[in-house]
């Protein structure tokens, strides 16, 4: 028979190893919630770009930087280029917020960037095809077997995929030479390509300094200006979200209220003239409708790039952008910080 005090001395330690265990668990629940507490902000990183007038307007104000100086919460620009460079810097982590069209977003969140659009800063009519004042080209249909400049993931590059299948024609009927914006005007100015998917600024200064013509323009191919962030950033701080929108709202509403001073604001931001930067906002960029909370009208204008993606193979075989226009848009900072913003 097993001696009693051997049974004791077992149960005691199995009583000990359950309690240890016990013990290891909430330590480790409790670090695991510690992990999931985000740090404290000590920085916001986002981007400024002369294609979204509301960022300029932000930055040279100071209305952001101010807003989060209170904090203690130092703000940092960086320039974009175009959107295809504000995904790559909101991707690599160098941003938290980025501000890109719409397509663009798409496209990243279909190829695996954990982003979200959290807010609509504008509906431009930003993008044409453009040739030269000399070129005997008048239509799009003409530019088969023709070089013609794009981004590649930009606006401008959906509008020219968009444009030639409207005129019967695809990406494999021309030569795509991949530029970014301001090189694609410049290979158009060289006479290197027959035609540039061009973005204003840069369209209007070729339009008004150089007599380039728009062959084709239609603003149902844009697909809005878009704010975008960080799945991480947007769970740990939706609060700052909503602020940095609470502030593109005011940014937005003061350009309405002030075009002149905005159109200066974008001129001397942008390095442009004057009257480039009028055109690019007076007549190309719808401020006051179907902006600010991201929804129906902005996934209406994404849906017919679905099947563009397949079928000019953008994105890897598989998979589906649908799955990823579903998950992309997210309003509920944009409606917390309207609603919340004064009129």
């Amino acid at each position: 028979m097993t001696d009693p005090r051997h049974r004791i001395l077992a149960a005691l330690l199995a009583a000990a190893l359950v309690a240890a265990a016990g013990c290891r668990d909430t330590q480790a629940s409790s670090s695991s919630d510690h992990d999931r507490e985000a740090p404290r902000l000590t920085e916001l990183r986002l981007d400024y770009a002369t294609y979204n007038v509301s960022s300029v307007v932000l930055k040279r104000k100071g209305w952001l930087d101010e807003a989060f100086a209170r904090d203690g919460v130092a703000v940092r620009w960086l320039l974009s280029q175009g959107s295809n460079k504000a995904n790559e810097m909101l991707a690599s982590g160098s941003l938290d917020l980025a501000s890109t069209a719409g397509a663009s977003a798409l496209l990243a969140r279909s190829n695996g960037v954990p982003l979200r659009v959290v807010y609509v800063y504008a509906k431009p009519a930003w993008t044409g095809i453009v040739v030269g004042a000399a070129s005997p080209i008048t239509q799009v249909a003409e530019l088969r077997g023709k070089k013609i400049a794009a981004t590649r993931g930009t606006d401008a590059f959906f509008f020219l995929l968009r444009s030639l299948h409207a005129a019967g024609l695809s990406q494999r009927d021309v030569e795509l030479v991949h530029l970014q914006h301001a090189d694609g005007h410049v290979a158009l100015q060289r006479g290197d390509v027959a035609a540039w998917a061009g973005l204003d600024p840069m369209m209007a200064s070729a339009e008004l300094r150089e007599n380039a013509r728009v062959i084709y323009h239609n603003a149902d191919f844009n697909s809005f200006g878009t704010l975008n962030v960080r799945e991480e950033f947007l769970a740990r701080y939706p609060a700052q979200v909503e602020r940095v929108i609470a502030l593109y709202e005011r940014a937005r509403r003061w350009t309405i209220e002030h075009p002149d001073e905005a159109a200066a604001a974008l001129a001397a931001e942008g390095h442009i003239e004057l009257d480039v930067a009028q055109r690019q906002l007076r007549d190309r960029t719808v401020l006051d409708r179907n902006v600010g909370v991201p929804g129906d009208a902005l996934r209406d204008a994404l849906a017919p790039l679905v099947p563009l993606l397949v079928r000019e193979k953008l994105v890897a075989a598989g998979v589906d952008p649908n799955h990823a226009l579903r998950e992309l848009i997210a309003p509920a900072a944009a409606q917390a910080a309207i609603a919340h913003a004064p009129q």
